[in-house]
């Protein structure tokens, strides 16, 4: 498989050039595999939508009935942690809403737990492809 080189991108905000990338994988409570069908498609909606508002970038995103991978790039200042708290507070509020099926199965939805990778030690595409091969298991 050949593998397309991209060029390093550099975000330039006041006092500060950066390019922070991150794989995060976070799971719904007990494994669940709640995220199909019309979850799937509003929670995709709603990732975009925090983004979008608190300022990061969703590079890549791969959404599994019971698990989430994302490529994230986020300003250092904000961070990853507060990024991650963001997506997963306002999608399980908001999805939970909308969903009654999500209250009645899930004392809430998602775990307390994530996985949260530095992309660096391996290139960036190298992390996508994995991503992307994911959804054929």
């Amino acid at each position: 498989m050949q593998i397309e080189r991209q060029e390093k991108q550099y975000h330039t905000k006041a006092h500060l050039v950066y390019s922070c990338q991150y794989h995060v994988i976070f799971c719904p409570k007990y494994r669940r595999k709640v995220l199909t069908g019309e979850i799937e498609k509003r929670l995709s909606e709603i990732f975009a939508e925090v983004a979008q508002t608190h300022q990061f970038e969703i590079i890549e995103k791969e959404i599994m009935p019971d698990h989430v991978h994302l490529i994230v790039d986020v300003n250092p200042r904000f961070g990853i942690m507060e990024a991650v708290k963001k997506l997963k507070g306002i999608s399980s509020r908001t999805l939970r809403n909308e969903f009654s099926s999500l209250r009645t199965r899930l004392p809430s939805l998602w775990t307390r737990s994530a996985f949260i990778s530095s992309v660096g030690a391996v290139t960036l595409e190298i992390v996508k492809r994995y991503i992307e091969e994911q959804k054929g298991k």
